[in-house]
């Protein structure tokens, strides 16, 4: 009677290999690269960013399989604008990048498209992709900071990467257009030990934010602005520090999240 049941046992183990349960995945792992970088259309400069969810975020959609497909786990930029991702299979895909400028998908409020200028590619290799848009703002160092008893006094200029005619000419036909859109809320210095400095990498303790309200920000925009960190900086130490501005619109639309523009990050030694 036991070697029956051993007998039985083996067949059905056979017959289940037979019928593919046990087949090795042929499939390659997903090997191919995309590689792509964010800039000013009007300088060609890079549109920095924050490493995180309130930066630029790139969503990659496979068309390969069909139009119904869902996309891919977003990604986002890193602080210098640039974006990688080295694990994708090949196919066609379509790119999309949601950050602190024009969007890039425009439709009125009945969900007619206006305008769409994502980028469509064919991923092989190592393929590369460049998007040119229009940022909110522009924000500058206007000379090197200052050290002063343990705090870090930064100038800064902020000026409109877009004017406000041409951001009213593709922002309103989307519906429900305000002035309000424009106005700057705040100024941001993000000080931190960690070079990728910035809203997801800051310490608290001396990092610094001054709001506004309305549109009290407009007579200073393209002017010097002063900005100190807080607390007091241990002495011997070498920080690196960023500003940032935003404006009151978030991007995508209705999502809540109103991102920066930033500037380039500078280190400072704190004597």
């Amino acid at each position: 009677m036991k070697k029956i049941s051993i007998y039985t046992l083996l067949i059905a183990m056979f017959s289940l290999a037979s019928c593919g349960l046990f087949e090795i995945d042929n499939y390659d792992a997903p090997a191919e690269t995309l590689q792509g970088e964010v800039v000013d259309i009007a300088t060609g400069e890079p549109v920095f960013t924050d490493q995180g969810s309130e930066g630029i975020r790139v969503r990659l959609t496979e068309l390969s399989w069909g139009d119904n497909v869902t996309p891919n786990p977003d990604l986002f930029c890193m602080p210098d604008g640039t974006f990688q991702n080295t694990k994708l299979f090949k196919g066609t895909y379509n790119v999309r990048i949601d950050g602190p400028f024009i969007p890039l998908i425009r439709e009125d409020d009945r969900g007619v498209p206006l305008a769409d200028e994502t980028q469509t590619v064919d991923i092989s290799g190592v393929t590369k992709v460049k998007f040119e848009v229009q940022p909110f703002l522009k924000v500058e160092w206007v000379e090197e900071p200052e050290v002063i008893n343990g705090k870090v006094r930064a100038k800064v200029r902020v000026t409109r990467g877009v004017s406000p005619a041409d951001f009213q000419d593709k922002i309103q036909p989307m519906g429900g257009y305000s002035s309000s859109f424009l106005n700057v809320t705040d100024v941001q210095l993000f000080v931190s030990y960690s070079s990728s400095v910035g809203y997801r990498a800051r310490d608290t303790r001396w990092s610094n934010q001054v709001e506004y309200s309305g549109s009290a920000f407009n007579s200073q925009l393209g002017q010097t602005v002063t900005i100190e960190s807080n607390g007091t900086i241990p002495s011997g130490r070498a920080v690196f520090i960023r500003a940032a501005a935003r404006i009151n619109y978030d991007t995508p639309r209705g999502s809540g999240t109103r991102r920066w523009n930033y500037n380039e990050p500078l280190q400072v030694l704190i004597p």
